[in-house]
Formats: structure tokens, sequence, C-alpha cells
């Protein structure tokens, strides 16, 4: 349920493309044609005004790697919507969610092809709703704020070509973040599993007593820093981007020195596999082996455990990610739900994201047993099934933690695009290596990120 992430070369292709057709919206409230990127769409889908018609027509819903596990809950979603609305039909298609998926999303915008109502993550929405693909929700229903947490509706904001900062996006849904870890191997290491670091150098010490005691025959983690930045920078209280996004402060912070130098000693030592450096694969495949005593931060990571390792699942168990010098957890940003602009029957659209949405759908899906996800809604987050977790086993206990950290967990994950992140994540590669001093990296990382920062506008 996670979309891929892009290498350099294919987020310079986007930006590029993206400039061309960022056209931006035109256009008044209802009647006649106007553009939206590049297309002729109808007045009513842009500019100023609420959106208004009949919910009639024939629209088609994209999500991201959902199908396969989850087609019984959202074909029951859309049969449910169809009953409701006589003249509408939704066709749902299904997206694998690999690294070029916001390269095919941003073709299909410039084709005039996006689908009606689709599951976007924040990458991607940033570029569509700068080329002007994506409805402006808040305008087209006033009201559509209503139902979410505001921390969440918060994050759903996206900057439109003059650089305003506009709801293109419905939060759909949210994993928060956890330590998943094998106990006999931590166990191995003397690290003792009920008593989790609270800080992000703590966590790296214990990596530390893994490699030592390990001597290469299993590993804490993986090496590629792109699973954990910008992510361990949030937590950290290190601000990634100055106030206005516009530029790079990363390396005013002593701290992103160290992080770097932390980094580099651990692949030095053996904590990660030497492979694993520029692999784009999670520790997926690798902790179900029992060869990677740390696993995924997400708290669907559990899950695939338990179906593809019941033997690892056995030893797994979760503990809080620390909260290091934020004081609290990074919920991240949120899966979402966008509207094209283009849509050729926008009013059932419309209806059909805020159906989707909802409190009352969003809590039916949190409470399949086979997905640890977190709702975006207020009155869903109220829900029994959150305030009153029970259970031992390690999905229940994810679930416990998570809830207990969206309390007061803010969606302040620092939004990075991916030729930023990539860019930073190459310059500590390279520290990782011996190849730069982690000062020099995070110098130049940041000389870099800059230069793509400025390109952006």
């Amino acid at each position: 349920m996670r979309a891929g992430r892009l290498t350099a070369s294919v987020a310079g292709i986007i930006a590029l493309t993206l400039t061309a057709a960022g056209c931006g919206l035109s256009g008044g409230s209802s009647g006649g044609d106007s553009t939206a990127g590049g297309c002729k769409v109808d007045k009513g889908n842009v500019g100023s005004g609420k959106l208004t018609g009949d919910v009639k027509g024939q629209i088609t819903f994209q999500t991201t790697n959902l199908k396969k596990d989850f087609g019984d809950f959202f074909n029951g979603v859309i049969k449910s919507f169809e009953k409701a609305h006589p003249g509408a039909k939704v066709k749902w298609i299904d997206d694998p969610g690999d690294n070029t998926f916001t390269q095919r999303t941003v073709a299909d915008a410039q084709a005039c092809t996006l689908p009606d109502v689709i599951n976007v993550n924040a990458p991607t929405a940033t570029a569509l709703t700068k080329a002007g693909y994506l409805m402006n929700l808040s305008v087209k229903d006033p009201a559509v704020a209503g139902p979410f947490v505001p921390s969440f509706w918060k994050s759903a904001t996206f900057d439109d070509a003059s650089g305003k900062a506009i709801h293109t996006t419905l939060p759909w849904y949210t994993g928060g973040v956890l330590l998943t870890y094998n106990t006999d191997l931590l166990g191995k290491a003397g690290i003792d599993p009920a008593k989790p670091p609270t800080s992000i150098f703590g966590l790296f010490a214990d990596y530390e007593k893994v490699a030592k005691a390990a001597k290469g025959k299993f590993y804490a983690t993986m090496a590629n820093p792109i699973w954990r930045i910008p992510a361990d920078f949030d937590q950290m209280n290190i601000k990634t981007l100055s106030a206005d996004g516009k530029s790079a402060v990363f390396a005013d912070d002593p701290r992103t020195t160290q992080w770097v130098a932390w980094m580099a000693k651990l692949y030095k030592e053996g904590a990660m596999p030497k492979d694993s450096l520029s692999s784009s694969n999670d520790p997926s495949t690798l902790y179900s082996q029992g060869k990677v005593a740390y696993g995924s931060t997400n708290p669907s990571f559990v899950r695939f455990v338990k179906q593809n390792s019941p033997s690892v699942y056995a030893k797994t168990a979760v503990g809080q990610q620390p909260y290091d010098a934020l004081g609290r957890a990074s919920a991240g940003a949120p899966q979402y739900i966008s509207v094209a602009a283009t849509s050729k029957h926008a009013p059932v659209a419309l209806s059909f994201a805020e159906y989707l949405t909802d409190a009352e759908n969003q809590t039916a899906w949190c409470k399949d047993p086979d997905v640890v996800i977190f709702p975006t809604t207020t009155a869903s987050l109220d829900d029994p099934f959150f305030q009153n977790v029970t259970g031992t086993d390690p999905f229940s206990q994810a679930r416990k933690l998570v809830a207990d950290q969206l309390k007061t967990a803010d969606t302040n994950q620092t939004n990075l695009s991916p030729a930023v992140q990539n860019a930073i994540v190459g310059q500590v590669q390279l520290a990782m290596q011996g190849k730069k001093s982690p000062a020099q990296a995070v110098k130049d990382a940041q000389s870099k990120a800059n230069e793509l920062l400025k390109q952006a506008g």
C-alpha cells in the first residue's frame, strides 16, 4: 500500500514535463469550457463557485495496490454508492504503485485521461496540483473539511502554480510508525525488547550492538538512507526545509552531520547488508527470513510477516518508535484521494470521493482483520475499536501503539520532492561508502537540494 520511490532521472523528466504542461486552472463557476492543465474541461470543475450538477454518469476510480487484498470491501463500497445514486456508475482500476507511479500518472494527466477519483501520495499530489490537474475541493464543496482530524486536513494542502496552498486532496488512511523487531535476534545482541530506545541515536547504538553480536550472520537494518530521510530528521526535530519550503536548511543543524556519521559507522561495522545501500527493497524479505533484526516502521508490515513467515512472526514484537526531540510521534503523510479537474462527470467523482473517505467507510475498512491502518476522521478515531484495544499479539499491539500516538501526533512529515530527496540520499550514500566525510556530504547535499528547489521555483 505504498507507492514506490522515484529515481532522480525519472523525477527530472516529470519536472520538465510538468513545467511544459502546467497551465493551471482557469474558468468560472458553471457551464461552458475552460482548461485544467492542458485539457479542456467544464467551467464548473475549476475557478470559483461550488460544484453543482446531477450525480449521474460513469467515473473511473483508481487505487494503489489494493484490489488483491481488499476487493470485497471496495466492491461493497462501490455497490452501496451506486445504490444510493442510481444514475452513477463506478469503474474500479488498481495501479501496482511501483516506482514509475508518478511518471505514469503525470502522463495520464497530460493525455487528459487522469482517473476521475484517484488514490495519490504526497509527491504525486504535489506534481498534479502544481500543474492544475486536480480539483480545488474546499472551493467546490465548502463543507468538505468537516469529518477530518484538523492535522490531517491541514496536510491535505498542496501548492498550485502560483504557490498558493489549496486543498486538492482528501486525507484517507495513515499508517503511523513503530518499531518492529525480532526478539530472538535482539536477545542475541543483549538488547531488551521491553525497553525500546527513546532517541534515534539510541536506536543506532542498538544497531551497533546487533552488528557486534551478529558478525555478519544477520543484520540490524537496511542501509539505503532513502527509508530514513526525512523521517529521522523530522523525529529529531531537525528542520529539513525553510518555513516557506524554498530552501534546504538541514546542514545548519550539527546533528545532521552526527546522523550521517552514525550511518557511515554502522555501514562500515556491518550493521547493514552491504548490497542494500542503493537497493530500493525495504526490510520485508530479509526480515521474514530472520536475517534482519528490525523490520519496517509501517504497522502494515506486521501483516506481511504474519502471512509470509509464521515462524518469524512468532518471534516478532512491536515497540514505540523513538519520540526523540520532537517529543511525540510524527504520523507522516497519509494516503490521499483526489478528484481530477478533468473529470467529465465531476459531481459523481466528488460525491464518490467524499463517500469513500467518510467516517463510516473509513472505520469499516480499518476494522478489517487483515490490515493495520488508521483513519483520518475524528468520528472514526473515537470508535471503541481504536479506543479500547485489547490483545497481546503483534497485530493488536501495533493497533494500540499507533492509536495512542494519533491522539497527539501531527502530520508534520516534511514533504520532499523525489528529486530533492534523492539528491540528499546520494550524498549520504557517498559518506557511508567512505568517499566523502560526513560534514562534506551534508554540505554538498544541502547545496544540491537548493539547486533543485531553486529550479522548481
